[in-house]
């Protein structure tokens, strides 16, 4: 039997925290669940869920990790979801013990989802040679190259599979505001996070990105990704380039909401793998307004950059999403 098969048939029992409108008398229920629960962690004052699933859209095993703030688990309102996408080589739990977004969030009763990088324990040929080119290294997009296109769908899973699953959980869907979602990311996740909420108006209600890869055709990161995962190679990355995305004129929301946070220190900075003021040009040049990009001086890459100005990505998605 495969490892799919035998985890979409696993029965889990679990005890079932009891929202505040239901009866007060706490149960135990035995349900079918497509998300296996492998840890649970009180962390300030709220949960912090590691989650593992079957994803039709990749044909694997999906982790991920999931953090209801003390608000949701105690009121009868959900609370709404803000998405970090991680940068090369990471997995769910590199911000979650690092970012320190779980503060702030926490305080203002927002939920955190951290998907992982890339589908995991394929066999394709290729896929561990290199740190920024396959296993972790999906660039958020659906791959149309052989060997990556029947596995690397990552964007699918992002904007379509991982929602759908959380959302109707019957565990821990009822936690969470599936109405009001942002989203947020690092590096190769800052591009995934800006790239996804530029294609998918209607799912997110604002964006925020660390040192993201802005115009990926034009620097090595993008160009060795995109000949690689499409079978149209820099041509057709220009659908996964925020860059040329805002260029090709599909934003028709107004304000962009977007903040963008670089540190000057930061050595891809410096070596063109980055590219924010070609972001900041385009949107002059579109007439567009609400993207607010900030250099911090001698700020490296690092999550240490990031958990210095974490409180703030989490302040600018709650502001969009009704809680400030």
């Amino acid at each position: 039997m495969s490892l799919i098969s035998t985890l979409t048939r696993r029965q889990l029992t679990r005890q079932v925290p009891q929202l505040s409108h239901t009866t007060t008398r706490s149960f135990t229920t035995t349900v079918k669940m497509a998300l296996e629960i492998k840890a649970e962690i009180t962390t300030f004052n709220g949960k912090l869920y590691k989650l593992t699933h079957p994803s039709t859209t990749t044909s694997t095993p999906m982790s991920l990790n999931l953090f209801i703030p003390p608000s949701a688990l105690s009121k009868t309102t959900p609370a709404p979801v803000l998405i970090y996408l991680s940068g090369l080589t990471c997995s769910p739990e590199n911000c979650t013990e690092k970012g320190f977004f779980q503060h702030r969030a926490s305080q203002l009763g927002l939920a955190l989802v951290y998907p992982d990088t890339s589908p995991r324990g394929l066999s394709i040929p290729g896929q561990s040679d290199s740190w920024d080119f396959g296993e972790a290294a999906s660039f958020y997009l659906d791959a149309t190259a052989d060997p990556w296109k029947e596995n690397y769908k990552m964007e699918t899973y992002i904007t379509t599979e991982l929602p759908s699953v959380l959302f109707s959980s019957p565990q821990l869907g009822p936690y969470l505001d599936k109405e009001r979602v942002s989203i947020t990311g690092h590096s190769m996740g800052g591009h995934g996070a800006l790239t996804l909420y530029l294609k998918h108006q209607d799912k997110y209600k604002s964006v925020s990105a660390f040192a993201p890869i802005a115009n990926p055709t034009k620097c090595p990161w993008g160009e060795k990704a995109f000949k690689g995962y499409l079978a149209g190679g820099l041509e057709e990355g220009k659908k996964h380039d925020a860059v040329e995305l805002l260029r090709s004129g599909i934003w028709k929301g107004g304000d962009l909401k977007a903040l963008v946070d670089v540190g000057t220190g930061d050595n891809f900075y410096k070596n063109g793998q980055l590219l924010p003021e070609n972001l900041e040009a385009v949107v002059k040049e579109m007439g567009l307004e609400g993207l607010k990009v900030r250099y911090h001086e001698g700020y490296d890459h690092s999550y240490y950059f990031m958990a210095s100005f974490s409180g703030e990505h989490v302040e600018h998605a709650a502001r969009h999403l009704g809680l400030l």
